[in-house]
């Protein structure tokens, strides 16, 4: 479900109509969050760290209002849930683009994600995923522990799908750190959002996922 927002009495309307028409309106911050505790929560319950740390952004972003607005044709509209578009790398050293629907609970996310992952694994090419305007584009890159990073764009699409990127967890200290890219369209969220996204995230990678199941 989305609900249009009505431009000319919105809080941001000086902000969207000023950052709408930049040729690239996204900008992007990196952050480094400490997944100790969801790295030691995925080897003991023996479930993927990756889907692990990808659910719980996916959920800290669900938390966020501006995370969820899109520009449709010139409109704003605002989702009820977003969901991740994830680019899953394969053996041989290509990837493909996937489509994973959010589930709060994390056992449902998983199921439906490990489904997802082995269906692009045994794929070939991009396979551009038919998820539509409400989705996160996240990616991950293990092996570089990146202090930036930047995205191929179109810039004769109007994107306005939010950006996450994952890097190589490294060890300081005893703790686990990974840094996190997070790209958004300056249109419809500024700093102060991502940071929300980013205090939000942190505050689940301290905490066990709802309902993590051993199966």
């Amino acid at each position: 479900m989305s609900e249009k927002i009505n431009i000319d009495t919105w809080l941001r309307k000086d902000h969207f109509n000023f950052f709408n028409n930049f040729e690239e309106p996204f900008f992007g911050v990196t952050v480094e969050v400490d997944c100790t505790s969801t790295y030691k929560e995925a080897k003991e319950k023996e479930v993927s760290f990756f889907l692990l740390y990808l659910h719980k952004s996916l959920v800290a972003a669900n938390q966020i209002e501006n995370f969820k607005y899109r520009i449709i044709d010139g409109e704003v509209w605002k989702y009820d849930e977003i969901h991740a578009s994830a680019t899953i790398n394969r053996p041989n050293g290509t990837f493909g683009f996937s489509y994973m629907d959010f589930h709060e609970n994390f056992e449902q996310f998983r199921i439906n994600a490990v489904k997802e992952i082995r269906k692009v694994e045994n794929s070939t090419g991009l396979i551009p995923a038919s998820s539509g305007e409400n989705v996160i584009h996240y990616s991950a890159l293990p092996w570089l522990n990146f202090k930036s990073i930047s995205h191929a764009r179109n810039y004769s699409y109007k994107d306005s799908c939010p950006k996450i990127s994952f890097g190589k967890v490294r060890d300081e200290n005893g703790r686990k750190i990974m840094p996190v890219s997070i790209h958004a369209n300056h249109a419809l969220a500024d700093g102060f959002h991502v940071a929300q996204f980013v205090d939000a995230y942190q505050e689940l990678l301290n905490q066990p996922a709802l309902a993590l199941s051993t199966v």
